[in-house]
């Protein structure tokens, strides 16, 4: 795993975050932003993929008037969030999925 480091345990895994929007939703561009320059802070800890929620009726639904939002797990962050929203939602204790 590129990036990762090997620790005592063995390597350690990324964080698979996701940040739900449309194209062309400016807002979903600054959050875009906003969450890289945190992500820049931690290398190699989180995969961040941009999920198009227009692609499913079912995050269409659940999502379309709250976007940008960032899902960690089952943990969302709902827009508007700051480099300091981010990070804080990041550093709280999240359950294993494993």
């Amino acid at each position: 795993m590129a990036g990762a480091s090997i620790g005592r345990w063995g390597p350690l895994r990324r964080m698979a975050l996701a940040l739900l929007g449309t194209s062309g939703c400016h807002l979903c561009e600054e959050a875009e932003a906003i969450v890289d320059e945190v992500l820049k802070m931690a290398p190699g800890a989180y995969d961040l993929t941009l999920v198009e929620i227009a692609d499913d009726p079912d995050l269409m639904e659940a999502f379309g008037l709250q976007i940008p939002v960032l899902r960690w797990g089952e943990r969302c962050l709902n827009w508007p969030f700051t480099a300091d929203d981010v990070a804080n939602f990041l550093s709280a204790p999240v359950a294993d999925p494993h």
